[in-house]
């Protein structure tokens, strides 16, 4: 996605998510693991029904083994957390959304722990099978694995609750002082926007550059700045999460709900296993068409990048 120069470097202790349908169990001790059972599963509030035939469709190699070994970077807030501080259980938007993908194919999607550097690679190697890991889709990356996109995320403007200075773009900011972290996609993009201030015959942003975004916000709060610009992804959980959601709130541009220079992420699939590709896509336009892929975005304060569309492999770059 479109966030910092590098991700945050992954536990490296494997963790185990069991994503499957209710009343299923995770194989223990080498042994085979329950059949899916016929129940809906609910995620995030929504009800999420099995579909036979996607089942079906899947490699013979995963129905026998009932499970898809999942790799993903973890801590990358919403997409992928710890439930709590030294907990090894695994919460988030990408852990919800493969819970609602396994449910809807009546398999197993077992997460762990992966550097993010090196998951590209694991797939390639055959330690996993896929990855959801907020990964952005790009023609490089489509040479050696397949993706279905399932978000579309960019740069998102965090201003002060009730938006007192009635920030609605990226013009607004200009001759105003504004908070981004340092060596960010984000500051880049501010960066580049002076031009459009000197166009449009307003100042320049004072841009105001902080080690942390955890920096950058409490000049938001103490009024130093106007907005802390950062992923829309990272703004809208900040706004649920601070102050019980009193704190602040995003700006939604029209023309890029969700956020500048939006890019596809995708959950990233072993080339070899086109089958494995074709029925998670059709799961995911499943749980598009009846609304579970936004409610599962909304939990985490991100529902503007969910897609209205599920796309296989598409990079625009």
């Amino acid at each position: 996605m479109n966030s910092l120069v590098f991700r945050r470097p992954a536990l490296l202790a494997a963790v185990t998510l069991c994503g499957s349908l209710a009343l299923s169990a995770c194989t223990g001790g080498g042994g085979e693991p329950a059949p899916p059972a016929a129940a809906p599963v609910t995620i995030a509030g929504v009800t999420i029904t099995p579909d036979a035939a996607l089942h079906a469709s899947l490699p013979e190699a995963v129905k026998k083994s009932g499970k898809v070994r999942v790799a993903t970077d973890i801590p990358y807030p919403p997409f992928e957390m710890y439930v709590s501080e030294g907990s090894k259980e695994m919460t988030g938007l990408d852990l919800d959304l493969g819970r609602a993908l396994a449910a809807k194919l009546g398999v197993t999607f077992e997460f762990q722990a992966q550097k993010f550097d090196g998951i590209v690679p694991a797939i390639q190697a055959g330690k996993y099978d896929a990855a959801i890991s907020a990964i952005t889709d790009n023609k490089e990356r489509e040479q050696v694995v397949d993706f279905v996109d399932y978000s579309a995320s960019g740069t998102g403007v965090m201003v002060a609750k009730g938006n007192p200075q009635k920030i609605v773009t990226l013009d607004d900011l200009c001759g105003r002082s504004v908070a981004v972290q340092t060596g960010t996609n984000q500051q880049k993009l501010l960066e580049k926007h002076q031009e459009r201030c000197r166009e449009l015959g307003r100042n320049a942003i004072h841009l105001q550059a902080f080690p942390k975004d955890s920096d950058a916000q409490l000049a938001l709060r103490s009024g130093k700045v106007v907005a802390d610009v950062l992923t829309k992804p990272a703004a809208g959980w900040t706004v649920k999460t601070a102050d019980d959601g009193a704190a602040f709130e995003v700006v939604d541009d029209p023309a890029a709900l969700g956020g500048y220079n939006a890019s596809p992420n995708g959950i990233a699939i072993a080339k070899n296993l086109p089958q494995l590709t074709d029925a998670v896509q059709k799961a995911l336009q499943q749980l598009i068409d009846e609304g579970s892929l936004a409610t599962i975005h909304a939990k985490y304060g991100a529902a503007s990048i969910a897609v209205k569309q599920a796309t296989k492999n598409g990079a625009v770059d």
